[in-house]
């Protein structure tokens, strides 16, 4: 197969394997520079913010990102992931949820070398998928928990990214685009996966509170899973039917990272009511949205929306009530 982004050998291991690794795809300065610049902005708002409001003593102004994060968040005793995602949250969606939509994140959705490689896999009429995230997970033994104990950032329970969405979208040819802003080595919490577990379809997942949905560890074949450190640069390409998840973040560091999604035009995204956009069409460019400022918008208005709605929007599929969740 001749493809603009990916090898054909490269094509073949993702085929096969159900994902594919890309060494040094990004340069870190050139591309993923502009986004941590971004976010120190959206860090150093929030803690003025919250010191201006009393929640918190310092500013901690004169620490580098992760430590500033990490300070902020356990001297506020919050949660604040939130405030650094592009999506909105799964429920609870109120007029004044935090979103953050900066142009450095538009132009990360947008990346051409992303959409070669995208482009390569499913054609050239590309969606960006609404069911995207920025997580900076804080190490383990300075996280943050919640009323009953339970920390609420640890390690992402095994799952399917088709499993995350709602059953309109499981023939959507959904590829999830998974880099890291920083190196994520194994103990900073990297991610594993099964090879080639797409092929075995859709497995049962159940609803684990804080942490989602999950597929039972029971149905895990943990002998078959491999573990998948990666540099700042590499890019992981997953298909939606593998199942995967991450360690705990046992080191010293926030883990941060971006997993962006992508499907034909015209196929369900699994969330309509959040905002999607045309990222590239072969057949009509000019249907292709290039306005950060427009995309921005989009989530605002759909925030306000759902807040406004008399019922609210839920967008977990799953039941406890499944045998395999007992």
């Amino acid at each position: 197969m001749t493809t603009t982004g990916l090898t054909d050998e490269q094509f073949a291991e993702f085929t096969n394997e159900g994902y594919l690794v890309v060494r040094n795809f990004f340069d870190p300065v050139a591309d993923l520079d502009p986004i941590i610049h971004e976010y120190e902005g959206v860090l150093d708002r929030l803690a003025k913010e919250l010191f201006a409001k009393g929640e918190i003593k310092s500013t901690h102004a004169e620490k580098d990102f992760s430590e500033r994060l990490i300070h902020v968040s356990q001297e506020s005793g919050r949660v604040l992931a939130q405030h650094f995602d592009f999506s909105l949250p799964q429920k609870n969606i109120k007029a004044d949820t935090p979103i953050w939509n900066g142009p450095a994140v538009f132009n990360a959705l947008r990346h051409p070398r992303i959409l070669d490689a995208i482009e390569s896999l499913i054609g050239p009429e590309i969606y960006s998928n609404p069911v995207q995230h920025a997580r900076l997970k804080l190490p383990e033994k300075r996280g943050i928990a919640d009323e009953v104990g339970q920390l609420v950032q640890g390690a992402t329970p095994w799952h399917q990214d088709n499993g995350v969405v709602l059953p309109e979208a499981d023939e959507t040819d959904m590829i999830t685009v998974w880099f890291s802003l920083w190196d994520a080595p194994i103990e900073s919490g990297c991610l594993e996966l099964i090879p080639r577990s797409y092929q075995e379809g859709l497995v049962t997942h159940c609803p684990l509170g804080p942490a989602g949905a999950g597929i039972p560890a029971k149905l895990i074949d943990k002998k078959r899973a491999i573990l998948l450190p990666m540099k700042r640069g590499d890019v992981l390409f997953l298909h939606r039917r593998t199942c995967h998840g991450s360690l705990s973040n046992v080191s010293d560091r926030v883990r941060w990272s971006f997993d962006l999604r992508y499907n034909p035009i015209g196929q369900d995204t699994g969330r309509k009511a959040f905002p999607g956009f045309v990222a590239r069409s072969r057949a009509n460019p000019a249907s292709e949205l290039h306005d950060a400022t427009q995309w921005a918008q989009s989530w605002l208005d759909t925030r306000h929306k759902i807040a406004s709605a008399a019922e609210e929007t839920f967008f977990n599929r799953w039941s406890d009530k499944a045998e395999v969740c007992a």
